[in-house]
């Protein structure tokens, strides 16, 4: 049995990610992560060198660079498995994608930095665009909307249409209702409920909602006992028509997924 849906496995080289911070930010550490994504067959894996949790403060690119190079270096030395790189930089992009990487996830949806269209441009890789109301500094202060789902179509229709006019395809773009980024609880079910309707741009559609505050919310567990619910929302996003899951816990969100395809 295959799932249709491509597992995003998340190698955060950053020491202050909210979920796994620290963890893998030396060379042995971030290798046994590869083998382990890699092992535990991820489809892409999503290095990033930023952490974009709320309240997180911004980092140079010089500090993403020294992150992320030398583990994209090592996924291509051991894998042809797709590097996204996960950042809002148009130069960590462009040296990235030099080093490996083969996809662009960039959270403020091309917004940041003015030269990352350019970046985008000059390749022909999947682009990742999230919605965020605001930014990470103060996403989660008071997040408000009429109505969600709407509101974040009006954007990527907008965000879609402006990327056309740049030159960039649609074809190329995957869109990612944005799971906890300036959403309260309520917000982040309504998308989850309403997979659906973000697929009337064409585009594939990514959720990341591994480990997140959400579900800490509904279970009141903390992060380390967030990987079984997580894979139980795989399932039920696979079910609404989800493409891509990015998560941590690549197995169980996997296994999760087939039980689902298999219940037909």
């Amino acid at each position: 049995m295959e799932s249709k849906i491509q597992i995003m496995g998340i190698l955060n080289l950053t020491p202050d990610s909210f979920s796994d911070g620290g963890c893998w930010n030396n060379d042995s550490a971030f290798s046994a992560r590869i083998d382990q994504l890699l092992a535990e067959g991820a489809d892409i894996i999503d290095v990033g060198g930023e952490s974009t949790r709320p309240f997180a403060e911004v980092v140079t690119a010089e500090m993403e660079l020294a992150r992320v190079l030398p583990a994209i270096r090592k996924i291509r030395e051991r894998s042809t498995v797709a590097i996204s790189i996960d950042t809002t930089k148009a130069v960590v992009a462009r040296e990235a994608l030099s080093a490996g990487a083969t996809m662009v996830n960039d959270i403020s949806a091309l917004r940041h930095d003015p030269e990352m269209v350019e970046v985008v441009r000059s390749y022909q890789g999947p682009v990742v665009i999230m919605h965020m109301q605001g930014n990470p500094g103060d996403m989660q202060v008071s997040p408000q909307y009429e109505d969600v789902v709407s509101e974040i179509n009006v954007f990527f229709a907008e965000r879609i249409g402006w990327l056309e006019q740049q030159g960039i395809e649609r074809s190329r773009l995957i869109i990612d209702p944005g799971i906890g980024f300036g959403k309260t609880l309520e917000h982040n079910l309504a998308i989850l409920r309403n997979i659906q309707a973000f697929k009337q741009h064409g585009c594939p559609v990514l959720i990341g909602h591994s480990r997140k505050s959400f579900l800490g919310q509904l279970l009141d567990v903390p992060v380390a006992e967030r990987d079984y619910p997580t894979a139980l929302v795989s399932a039920y996003c696979a079910l609404r028509g989800a493409d891509i899951l990015r998560v941590h816990e690549v197995r169980g969100t996997l296994q999760a997924v087939l039980v689902m395809a298999a219940l037909g």
